[in-house]
Protein backbone atom coordinates (compact mmCIF):
# COMPACT_ATOMS: atom_id res chain seq x y z
CA UNK A 1 0.00 0.00 0.00
CA UNK A 2 1.10 3.43 -1.26
CA UNK A 3 0.58 6.14 1.19
CA UNK A 4 1.12 10.00 0.86
CA UNK A 5 0.88 11.71 3.94
CA UNK A 6 -0.01 15.74 3.33
CA UNK A 7 1.36 17.45 6.10
CA UNK A 8 3.09 14.63 6.82
CA UNK A 9 5.99 16.60 9.01
CA UNK A 10 2.98 18.85 11.21
CA UNK A 11 2.50 18.39 14.57
CA UNK A 12 -0.02 15.82 14.08
CA UNK A 13 0.88 14.36 11.00
CA UNK A 14 4.31 13.01 12.30
CA UNK A 15 2.89 10.89 14.35
CA UNK A 16 0.31 9.50 12.04
CA UNK A 17 2.96 8.81 9.91
CA UNK A 18 5.03 7.47 12.87
CA UNK A 19 2.36 5.07 12.81
CA UNK A 20 2.11 4.27 9.31
CA UNK A 21 5.54 3.65 8.49
CA UNK A 22 5.38 0.65 10.84
CA UNK A 23 2.21 -0.94 9.13
CA UNK A 24 2.82 -4.35 7.43
CA UNK A 25 0.55 -3.29 4.59
CA UNK A 26 2.21 0.16 3.91
CA UNK A 27 4.99 -0.67 1.45
CA UNK A 28 6.24 3.10 0.57
CA UNK A 29 5.22 5.99 2.62
CA UNK A 30 5.86 9.68 1.34
CA UNK A 31 5.77 12.30 3.70
CA UNK A 32 4.85 16.21 2.45
CA UNK A 33 5.68 19.35 3.70
CA UNK A 34 5.38 22.95 2.40
CA UNK A 35 8.87 22.93 3.57
CA UNK A 36 10.63 20.57 1.86
CA UNK A 37 13.47 19.67 4.34
CA UNK A 38 11.22 19.43 7.13
CA UNK A 39 9.81 16.43 5.11
CA UNK A 40 12.93 15.07 4.43
CA UNK A 41 14.28 15.05 8.36
CA UNK A 42 10.58 13.30 9.14
CA UNK A 43 11.19 11.10 6.93
CA UNK A 44 14.92 9.86 6.75
CA UNK A 45 13.76 8.95 10.69
CA UNK A 46 10.86 6.52 10.19
CA UNK A 47 12.78 4.41 7.63
CA UNK A 48 14.10 3.04 4.01
CA UNK A 49 10.82 3.08 2.42
CA UNK A 50 9.69 6.55 3.50
CA UNK A 51 10.66 9.44 1.50
CA UNK A 52 10.06 13.27 1.98
CA UNK A 53 8.81 15.95 -0.57
CA UNK A 54 7.72 19.42 -1.19
CA UNK A 55 4.35 19.39 -1.62
CA UNK A 56 1.69 22.96 -1.40
CA UNK A 57 -1.93 21.34 -1.74
CA UNK A 58 -3.11 24.72 -3.25
CA UNK A 59 -1.14 23.87 -6.14
CA UNK A 60 -3.33 21.97 -7.98
CA UNK A 61 -1.86 20.14 -10.70
CA UNK A 62 0.96 19.16 -8.07
CA UNK A 63 -1.42 17.95 -5.65
CA UNK A 64 -3.06 15.68 -8.79
CA UNK A 65 1.05 14.29 -9.33
CA UNK A 66 1.37 12.93 -6.34
CA UNK A 67 -1.85 11.43 -5.99
CA UNK A 68 -1.08 9.37 -9.44
CA UNK A 69 1.35 6.97 -7.60
CA UNK A 70 -1.03 6.49 -4.74
CA UNK A 71 -3.34 3.99 -2.89
CA UNK A 72 -4.03 6.24 0.02
CA UNK A 73 -3.82 9.67 1.13
CA UNK A 74 -3.81 10.44 4.80
CA UNK A 75 -4.61 14.07 5.15
CA UNK A 76 -4.00 16.81 8.43
CA UNK A 77 -3.77 19.60 6.48
CA UNK A 78 -6.09 22.15 8.12
CA UNK A 79 -7.95 23.95 8.83
CA UNK A 80 -10.71 21.71 6.80
CA UNK A 81 -13.01 24.00 6.70
CA UNK A 82 -10.73 25.44 3.59
CA UNK A 83 -9.28 22.28 2.71
CA UNK A 84 -11.39 18.99 3.83
CA UNK A 85 -13.95 18.94 0.71
CA UNK A 86 -10.88 19.63 -2.21
CA UNK A 87 -8.56 17.66 -1.20
CA UNK A 88 -11.38 14.78 -0.76
CA UNK A 89 -12.60 15.28 -4.36
CA UNK A 90 -8.98 15.35 -5.74
CA UNK A 91 -8.64 11.90 -4.18
CA UNK A 92 -11.79 10.31 -5.22
CA UNK A 93 -10.63 11.84 -8.95
CA UNK A 94 -7.42 10.05 -9.00
CA UNK A 95 -9.37 6.92 -7.35
CA UNK A 96 -7.26 7.00 -3.85
CA UNK A 97 -8.67 5.94 -0.49
CA UNK A 98 -9.09 8.75 1.60
CA UNK A 99 -8.07 9.53 5.81
CA UNK A 100 -8.14 12.55 7.56
CA UNK A 101 -8.68 14.34 10.88
CA UNK A 102 -11.52 16.64 10.11
CA UNK A 103 -12.85 18.92 13.14
CA UNK A 104 -14.49 21.46 11.38
CA UNK A 105 -18.35 20.51 11.00
CA UNK A 106 -19.04 22.72 8.12
CA UNK A 107 -16.99 20.45 5.62
CA UNK A 108 -18.21 17.27 6.83
CA UNK A 109 -21.81 17.72 5.17
CA UNK A 110 -20.51 18.35 2.25
CA UNK A 111 -17.89 15.83 2.44
CA UNK A 112 -20.79 13.02 3.21
CA UNK A 113 -22.54 14.26 0.20
CA UNK A 114 -19.44 12.91 -1.98
CA UNK A 115 -20.34 9.02 -0.58
CA UNK A 116 -21.50 8.41 -3.87
CA UNK A 117 -19.08 9.55 -6.13
CA UNK A 118 -16.44 7.49 -3.89
CA UNK A 119 -18.51 4.20 -4.08
CA UNK A 120 -18.77 5.16 -7.85
CA UNK A 121 -14.35 5.09 -8.13
CA UNK A 122 -14.01 2.27 -5.63
CA UNK A 123 -12.56 5.09 -2.79
CA UNK A 124 -12.95 4.41 1.07
CA UNK A 125 -12.80 7.46 2.72
CA UNK A 126 -13.03 7.97 6.51
CA UNK A 127 -13.22 11.49 7.68
CA UNK A 128 -12.74 12.94 11.05
CA UNK A 129 -10.40 9.84 12.61
CA UNK A 130 -8.33 11.94 15.49
CA UNK A 131 -9.51 12.00 19.10
CA UNK A 132 -12.19 14.16 18.82
CA UNK A 133 -13.97 13.50 16.42
CA UNK A 134 -12.61 10.23 15.83
CA UNK A 135 -12.19 8.17 19.43
CA UNK A 136 -15.37 10.00 20.82
CA UNK A 137 -17.47 8.83 18.30
CA UNK A 138 -16.62 4.94 19.02
CA UNK A 139 -16.90 5.70 22.39
CA UNK A 140 -20.47 6.56 21.41
CA UNK A 141 -21.06 3.96 19.87
CA UNK A 142 -20.17 1.80 22.96
CA UNK A 143 -22.74 3.88 25.36
CA UNK A 144 -25.28 3.46 23.25
CA UNK A 145 -25.28 -0.21 23.05
CA UNK A 146 -25.78 -0.35 26.71
CA UNK A 147 -29.30 1.10 26.53
CA UNK A 148 -32.76 0.32 25.58
CA UNK A 149 -32.70 3.79 23.85
CA UNK A 150 -30.88 6.81 23.60
CA UNK A 151 -32.22 10.04 23.73
CA UNK A 152 -29.48 11.94 24.08
CA UNK A 153 -25.30 11.76 22.96
CA UNK A 154 -22.85 14.14 24.52
CA UNK A 155 -18.86 13.74 23.54
CA UNK A 156 -16.69 16.00 24.91
CA UNK A 157 -12.81 17.13 25.81
CA UNK A 158 -10.75 18.46 28.41
CA UNK A 159 -9.11 21.83 26.63
CA UNK A 160 -6.79 21.99 29.42
CA UNK A 161 -5.84 17.99 28.93
CA UNK A 162 -3.04 18.15 26.35
CA UNK A 163 -0.67 20.14 25.39
CA UNK A 164 -0.33 21.78 22.03
CA UNK A 165 2.42 21.05 19.80
CA UNK A 166 4.90 23.79 18.96
CA UNK A 167 4.82 25.78 15.73
CA UNK A 168 7.75 26.20 13.20
CA UNK A 169 6.90 29.49 11.11
CA UNK A 170 5.60 31.63 13.92
CA UNK A 171 2.08 31.55 12.73
CA UNK A 172 -0.84 29.80 14.28
CA UNK A 173 -1.59 26.22 13.91
CA UNK A 174 -4.71 25.18 12.11
CA UNK A 175 -5.93 23.20 15.28
CA UNK A 176 -6.02 27.04 16.85
CA UNK A 177 -7.39 28.90 13.39
CA UNK A 178 -10.00 25.93 13.63
CA UNK A 179 -10.82 26.27 17.46
CA UNK A 180 -11.52 30.53 17.06
CA UNK A 181 -14.51 29.14 14.22
CA UNK A 182 -15.70 27.08 16.47
CA UNK A 183 -16.04 29.24 19.38
CA UNK A 184 -17.67 32.05 17.34
CA UNK A 185 -20.27 32.78 14.85
CA UNK A 186 -23.21 30.03 15.04
CA UNK A 187 -22.19 26.26 15.14
CA UNK A 188 -24.70 23.40 13.72
CA UNK A 189 -25.94 20.68 16.68
CA UNK A 190 -28.56 18.24 16.61
CA UNK A 191 -31.85 18.91 19.02
CA UNK A 192 -34.33 15.97 18.62
CA UNK A 193 -33.14 15.09 15.65
CA UNK A 194 -33.56 18.06 14.11
CA UNK A 195 -30.36 20.40 12.85
CA UNK A 196 -30.09 23.51 14.51
CA UNK A 197 -27.48 26.20 13.82
CA UNK A 198 -27.11 28.33 17.37
CA UNK A 199 -24.31 30.30 19.22
CA UNK A 200 -21.50 27.98 20.47
CA UNK A 201 -20.21 27.63 23.90
CA UNK A 202 -24.07 27.17 25.26
CA UNK A 203 -23.81 25.45 28.67
CA UNK A 204 -24.55 21.67 28.85
CA UNK A 205 -25.50 20.15 31.96
CA UNK A 206 -24.21 16.56 32.22
CA UNK A 207 -24.32 13.66 35.00
CA UNK A 208 -21.53 11.55 34.74
CA UNK A 209 -21.70 8.42 36.49
CA UNK A 210 -18.61 8.20 38.76
CA UNK A 211 -18.34 11.96 38.28
CA UNK A 212 -21.64 13.59 39.49
CA UNK A 213 -23.18 16.97 37.77
CA UNK A 214 -21.00 19.39 35.69
CA UNK A 215 -21.27 21.81 33.23
CA UNK A 216 -20.05 21.71 29.78
CA UNK A 217 -19.84 24.51 27.13
CA UNK A 218 -21.03 23.50 23.16
CA UNK A 219 -18.20 23.33 20.77
CA UNK A 220 -18.67 22.99 17.40
CA UNK A 221 -17.15 19.75 16.35
CA UNK A 222 -18.65 17.15 13.23
CA UNK A 223 -19.71 14.64 16.07
CA UNK A 224 -22.79 16.70 16.58
CA UNK A 225 -24.01 15.91 13.25
CA UNK A 226 -23.01 12.69 11.94
CA UNK A 227 -24.05 10.89 15.02
CA UNK A 228 -27.17 11.53 14.40
CA UNK A 229 -26.79 9.36 11.41
CA UNK A 230 -26.71 6.25 14.31
CA UNK A 231 -29.04 7.71 16.97
CA UNK A 232 -31.90 9.19 14.56
CA UNK A 233 -34.35 11.19 16.80
CA UNK A 234 -31.62 12.47 19.63
CA UNK A 235 -30.20 15.11 20.40
CA UNK A 236 -26.60 14.82 20.08
CA UNK A 237 -23.85 17.68 21.09
CA UNK A 238 -19.69 18.17 21.13
CA UNK A 239 -18.84 19.93 23.87
CA UNK A 240 -15.60 21.18 25.57
CA UNK A 241 -14.87 21.91 29.21
CA UNK A 242 -11.59 23.04 31.37
CA UNK A 243 -11.22 25.38 34.58
CA UNK A 244 -13.52 28.39 35.30
CA UNK A 245 -10.60 30.79 34.20
CA UNK A 246 -10.15 29.00 31.23
CA UNK A 247 -13.51 28.70 29.77
CA UNK A 248 -13.87 32.43 31.10
CA UNK A 249 -11.47 33.98 28.47
CA UNK A 250 -12.32 31.44 26.01
CA UNK A 251 -15.70 32.75 26.10
CA UNK A 252 -14.34 36.50 25.84
CA UNK A 253 -12.07 35.30 22.90
CA UNK A 254 -15.00 34.38 21.08
CA UNK A 255 -17.13 37.52 21.91
CA UNK A 256 -14.34 39.95 20.99
CA UNK A 257 -14.09 38.09 17.63
CA UNK A 258 -17.72 38.47 16.55
CA UNK A 259 -18.04 42.04 17.49
CA UNK A 260 -14.78 42.78 15.51
CA UNK A 261 -12.79 43.72 18.36
CA UNK A 262 -10.28 40.79 17.33
CA UNK A 263 -9.52 39.43 13.80
CA UNK A 264 -9.81 35.48 13.98
CA UNK A 265 -5.99 35.56 13.40
CA UNK A 266 -5.34 37.92 15.77
CA UNK A 267 -7.63 35.73 18.85
CA UNK A 268 -5.62 32.69 17.22
CA UNK A 269 -2.68 34.45 17.91
CA UNK A 270 -3.58 35.25 21.29
CA UNK A 271 -4.43 31.95 22.44
CA UNK A 272 -1.49 30.31 20.86
CA UNK A 273 0.92 32.37 22.86
CA UNK A 274 -1.58 31.93 25.75
CA UNK A 275 -0.93 27.80 25.31
CA UNK A 276 2.59 28.02 26.20
CA UNK A 277 2.24 29.54 29.79
CA UNK A 278 -0.76 27.12 30.75
CA UNK A 279 -0.08 24.20 32.21
CA UNK A 280 -1.43 21.20 30.22
CA UNK A 281 -1.23 17.95 31.69
CA UNK A 282 -3.33 14.99 31.40
CA UNK A 283 -2.01 13.96 34.66
CA UNK A 284 -3.89 16.86 36.28
CA UNK A 285 -7.13 16.07 33.97
CA UNK A 286 -7.08 12.11 35.36
CA UNK A 287 -7.49 13.34 38.66
CA UNK A 288 -10.21 11.73 40.88
CA UNK A 289 -13.66 14.00 40.52
CA UNK A 290 -12.69 15.19 36.93
CA UNK A 291 -14.61 14.62 33.83
CA UNK A 292 -12.40 11.78 31.77
CA UNK A 293 -9.95 13.85 29.14
CA UNK A 294 -11.96 12.09 25.80
CA UNK A 295 -15.24 10.61 26.85
CA UNK A 296 -18.80 9.99 25.51
CA UNK A 297 -21.96 10.23 27.20
CA UNK A 298 -25.20 8.76 26.66
CA UNK A 299 -28.70 9.14 27.97
CA UNK A 300 -31.67 7.15 27.28
CA UNK A 301 -33.40 3.91 28.89
CA UNK A 302 -32.89 0.65 30.26
CA UNK A 303 -35.31 -1.56 30.90
CA UNK A 304 -38.02 1.00 30.72
CA UNK A 305 -36.03 3.41 33.54
CA UNK A 306 -34.24 6.69 32.56
CA UNK A 307 -30.58 5.68 32.53
CA UNK A 308 -26.95 7.15 31.45
CA UNK A 309 -23.72 5.60 30.16
CA UNK A 310 -20.31 7.17 30.52
CA UNK A 311 -18.04 5.67 28.14
CA UNK A 312 -14.28 7.28 28.24
CA UNK A 313 -10.81 6.36 27.00
CA UNK A 314 -8.82 5.04 29.65
CA UNK A 315 -5.40 4.93 28.07
CA UNK A 316 -3.16 7.32 26.39
CA UNK A 317 -0.80 7.52 23.28
CA UNK A 318 0.82 10.17 24.21
CA UNK A 319 0.59 13.79 26.07
CA UNK A 320 0.22 16.14 23.37
CA UNK A 321 -2.31 17.32 21.30
CA UNK A 322 -0.46 15.84 18.02
CA UNK A 323 0.24 12.23 19.58
CA UNK A 324 -3.42 12.22 20.82
CA UNK A 325 -5.19 12.97 17.28
CA UNK A 326 -2.04 11.71 15.34
CA UNK A 327 -1.90 8.29 16.67
CA UNK A 328 -5.46 7.45 16.10
CA UNK A 329 -5.52 8.58 12.22
CA UNK A 330 -2.47 5.79 11.83
CA UNK A 331 -3.96 2.91 13.66
CA UNK A 332 -6.91 3.81 12.09
CA UNK A 333 -4.80 3.62 8.26
CA UNK A 334 -4.30 0.06 9.52
CA UNK A 335 -8.03 -1.18 9.64
CA UNK A 336 -8.85 0.70 6.06
CA UNK A 337 -8.07 -2.16 3.40
CA UNK A 338 -10.83 -4.01 2.64
CA UNK A 339 -13.54 -1.77 4.17
CA UNK A 340 -16.38 -0.66 2.31
CA UNK A 341 -15.99 1.64 -0.30
CA UNK A 342 -17.89 5.43 0.00
CA UNK A 343 -17.60 8.29 2.47
CA UNK A 344 -17.52 7.34 6.22
CA UNK A 345 -17.42 8.18 10.06
CA UNK A 346 -15.53 6.18 12.47
CA UNK A 347 -18.59 5.97 14.05
CA UNK A 348 -19.94 4.12 10.70
CA UNK A 349 -17.04 2.22 9.77
CA UNK A 350 -14.83 1.06 12.31
CA UNK A 351 -15.32 -1.79 14.86
CA UNK A 352 -14.95 -0.72 18.62
CA UNK A 353 -13.39 -4.03 19.85
CA UNK A 354 -10.58 -4.05 16.36
CA UNK A 355 -9.71 -0.47 16.84
CA UNK A 356 -9.11 0.02 20.41
CA UNK A 357 -7.21 -3.46 19.74
CA UNK A 358 -4.89 -2.17 17.40
CA UNK A 359 -4.56 1.46 19.34
CA UNK A 360 -3.68 -0.70 22.75
CA UNK A 361 0.03 -1.31 21.56
CA UNK A 362 0.76 2.47 20.90
CA UNK A 363 -0.72 3.40 24.08
CA UNK A 364 2.10 4.49 27.24
CA UNK A 365 2.42 1.29 28.75
CA UNK A 366 1.63 -0.92 26.09
CA UNK A 367 -1.98 -1.39 28.15
CA UNK A 368 -3.97 -4.93 27.71
CA UNK A 369 -7.07 -4.11 24.53
CA UNK A 370 -9.60 -4.67 27.21
CA UNK A 371 -7.97 -1.59 29.96
CA UNK A 372 -8.49 1.10 26.68
CA UNK A 373 -12.06 2.01 28.02
CA UNK A 374 -13.62 2.29 30.66
CA UNK A 375 -17.50 2.29 31.02
CA UNK A 376 -19.66 3.33 33.86
CA UNK A 377 -23.13 3.26 34.45
CA UNK A 378 -25.93 5.05 36.42
CA UNK A 379 -27.25 2.20 37.47
CA UNK A 380 -23.56 0.86 39.22
CA UNK A 381 -23.33 0.76 42.80
CA UNK A 382 -19.84 2.59 42.88
CA UNK A 383 -19.22 3.85 39.24
CA UNK A 384 -16.64 6.58 40.47
CA UNK A 385 -14.52 3.70 42.07
CA UNK A 386 -14.12 1.92 38.35
CA UNK A 387 -12.79 5.63 37.13
CA UNK A 388 -10.71 6.04 39.71
CA UNK A 389 -8.98 2.52 39.29
CA UNK A 390 -8.58 3.02 35.15
CA UNK A 391 -7.52 6.69 35.87
CA UNK A 392 -4.94 5.76 38.52
CA UNK A 393 -3.60 3.23 35.86
CA UNK A 394 -3.27 5.57 33.15
CA UNK A 395 -1.63 8.44 35.78
CA UNK A 396 0.51 5.53 36.73
CA UNK A 397 1.63 4.28 32.54
CA UNK A 398 2.25 8.09 31.86
CA UNK A 399 4.43 8.51 34.80
CA UNK A 400 6.74 4.92 33.78
CA UNK A 401 7.43 6.03 30.19
CA UNK A 402 10.52 6.85 29.57
CA UNK A 403 9.53 9.39 26.94
CA UNK A 404 7.99 12.13 29.87
CA UNK A 405 10.33 11.07 32.34
CA UNK A 406 11.37 15.13 33.68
Amino acid sequence: MRVLALGGAGGVGKHACRVAAGLEQVTELTVTDLDERRAERTAAALGPHVRGRLLDVTDTAALREALADTDVVINTVGPFFRFGVPILRAAIDAGCSYLDICDDWEPTAPMLKLNDLARSAGVTALVGMGASPGITNILAVLAGQQLDTVEKVITGWNLEAAAPEPTHNGKPGAAVVHGVQQITGTIRVTRDGRAVDERPLRSERLDYPGVGRRIARTFGHPEAITLARVYPGATTVNVAFAGPGVMAAVTAIGIAVDRGILSPLRAASVIERAERWLPSTFERALAPGRLPPVFALATGTRDNRPATVGCALAQLPGTTMGEVTGVPMGVALGLLPGAESGVHTPETLLDPRSFFAALAPHCLGAPDPDAMVVITRSWDSAPENTLHAAFAQARAAIANDPRYWP
